[in-house]
């Protein structure tokens, strides 16, 4: 018999945000693995919600694929940042979406069978949870992620939109070597007590941000930190996802649950 997934829209209450806010989740109908289900945490983008995946891609099906719990939550247009002038989304993301899937849901808390990835801004998320908090990821991907967020800070490089989310989210201050800067952090990753998890970057040769995914994985590797990269033909747009979305799942090093 084929496998099938559940889908859950969770509407919460968040403590961290004092407001109403939901996460997309994904579970197989499969029976429980002794230690809970493994998992992937799937960020999205500036201009998504935590529908998004399930909407634009075949997610559904590539996850039930692979016996695989993923959980998608929503934070706006954040940068899954603790914002200046807004709400906390970074301590919501990295404590209360954690606590919370993993109290409602039958979700492994080994770092084996745990994993991060994104698109875009939630390649930068993604990138940045992973390099923060290592002890809790054995693999992290992003897909055309952004980068190079931090150097997009100074005012120099800004358009009047950019400009405003900037002001909203980091008050204008740059954020360049600081926590949240990937180049920053990749940079001071092998001097951590915890390796990094596994990386996997990919992004197409007509996507904006390119350069910075070069220039990330060229970062990394200089200061010997291996990453798994694709560079190939795209844009940034949803057809590229959902086709390396496959490329991802395959690459996660998801282990065999112990019924």
């Amino acid at each position: 018999m084929a496998i099938t997934m559940t889908k859950l829209l969770c509407n919460f209450r968040s403590e961290v945000l004092e407001l109403g806010t939901s996460m997309t989740v994904l579970l197989p109908d499969v029976p429980v693995p002794v230690d809970g289900y493994p998992t992937l945490f799937l960020l999205h983008g500036l201009s998504d919600d935590d529908s998004m995946w399930t909407r634009m891609t075949s997610l559904e099906r590539y996850a039930r694929e692979r016996d695989l719990a993923v959980v998608m939550p929503q934070v706006h247009r954040s940068y899954y940042t603790d914002e200046a002038h807004g709400g906390d989304y970074w301590t919501y993301l990295t404590e209360e979406v954690l606590a919370t899937a993993r109290r409602l849901f039958r979700l492994s808390d080994h770092r084996a069978d745990t994993f991060v990835a994104g698109l875009s801004m939630g390649g930068y998320g993604a990138f940045k949870w992973a390099l923060r908090h290592p002890e809790l990821f054995a693999a992290a991907a992003s897909m055309s992620g952004a980068m190079g967020v931090a150097q997009r800070t100074a005012p120099v490089s800004t358009g009047p939109l950019e400009s405003r989310l900037w002001d909203k989210i980091f008050d204008h201050r740059s954020v360049v070597e600081t926590e949240d800067d990937l180049m920053w952090l990749i940079r001071r990753a092998p001097s951590r007590s915890v390796a990094p998890p596994d990386l996997f970057v990919c992004c197409g040769a007509q996507d904006p941000l390119y350069e910075e995914n070069v220039l990330f994985c060229r970062t990394a590797r200089e200061v010997g930190i291996d990453v798994t990269s694709i560079f190939d033909e795209g844009a940034h747009e949803w057809s590229y996802w959902d086709h390396h979305l496959q490329t991802v799942l395959d690459w996660l090093p998801v282990p065999k649950p112990r019924v």
